[in-house]
């Protein structure tokens, strides 16, 4: 059990169950694109938040950057699928 993770049996088990891991990576790059504006998007919640930062919320400049580059993520995971 304890090599149930080795890199040699990971590409057995591709090997095995005929994976192709370059459509992994792939898939794997998409889900992540999608995923990730919800991040800084949570981060913003947090640091805007004075009560969960002890009484030194984020500055306004920082939020709204962090928020454009949430909204440029956001963009892009639908220009993703749209274009």
């Amino acid at each position: 059990m304890r090599y149930l993770f080795c890199p040699w049996q990971r590409a057995w088990r591709f090997t095995f169950f005929k994976v192709n891991p370059v459509k992994v990576l792939y898939w794997s790059a998409i889900i992540h694109g999608v995923l990730a504006p919800f991040l800084p998007t949570a981060i913003v919640f947090v640091a805007s938040d004075a009560e969960l930062m002890k009484k030194q919320p984020s500055s306004m400049v920082a939020r709204i950057c962090v928020g454009l580059t949430a909204l440029l993520m956001y963009a892009a995971a639908a220009g993703m699928f749209l274009f």
